[in-house]
């Protein structure tokens, strides 16, 4: 999630961060999801880069049906939840602290029947990584996980870990500093990278990587 100084009274985008609801139209379905600004910060709002992602998901049609995805910096779980729904097998991953509150909103927007195929589970970058098997994951997905520049090493730590030859990483963000600048060209000096989408409507940028040349199949 990204770190924004928002104020309460601060207008319609303030507003909307601070209600204790947000709710989305995603893979047919009704997504209601609880924030908690005052409890959990950032951790626990919807910000535009998760939308925007959760769209281009759905909108390019790209296949997760029964893909191994996982979610780094999960927040509130929008973006998880709206994969289960397009068919994948996802581990939707934020550090202890948002747990119980991620859990919650996985849960109550879920089918029962597609319940088990949603896993959440701790994940600080660069220190739990024996937790997860290397490479397993077709897909590893991120919404406005990069702000933090002391996080930098550590998040790719963690995205070299989960990757093989044929998983697609893909991070959605917002280009506020130029800090977001240096993670990019960092992530260039270990992965191909490409821009593959980009909402002008909320500054809003995708991109892909991948180990080896970025290939244009999914």
């Amino acid at each position: 999630m990204a770190l924004v100084p928002y104020e309460e009274g601060g207008g319609w985008a303030a507003r909307q961060l601070h209600s204790p609801w947000a709710t989305f139209r995603f893979a047919r379905r009704t997504i209601r999801l609880q924030q908690d600004w005052r409890r959990l910060g950032v951790a626990a709002v919807v910000w535009d880069a998760a939308v925007v992602l959760c769209a281009y998901l759905e909108m390019e049609g790209i296949d997760l049906k029964d893909r191994s995805v996982i979610e780094l910096g999960a927040g509130t779980g929008l973006l998880g939840i709206v994969v289960t729904l397009l068919g994948a097998h996802v581990t939707i991953t934020d550090r202890a602290a948002a747990l119980e509150f991620l859990e919650s909103n996985v849960q109550a927007n879920l089918p029962p029947e597609l319940r088990p195929r949603a896993v959440v589970k701790e994940l600080t970058w660069g220190k739990d990584l024996d937790n997860f098997t290397p490479g397993a994951f077709d897909f590893i997905l991120g919404a406005d996980i990069v702000y933090l520049e002391e996080t930098f090493a550590e998040l790719l730590q963690t995205l070299e870990h989960l990757c093989s030859e044929r998983t697609v990483i893909l991070l959605s963000c917002r280009i506020r500093y130029e800090r977001d600048l240096k993670f990019l060209k960092m992530l260039r000096e270990r992965f191909s990278v490409s821009e593959v989408h980009y909402d002008s409507s909320k500054d809003v940028h995708i991109y892909k990587a991948q180990r080896g040349s970025c290939r244009d199949d999914f």
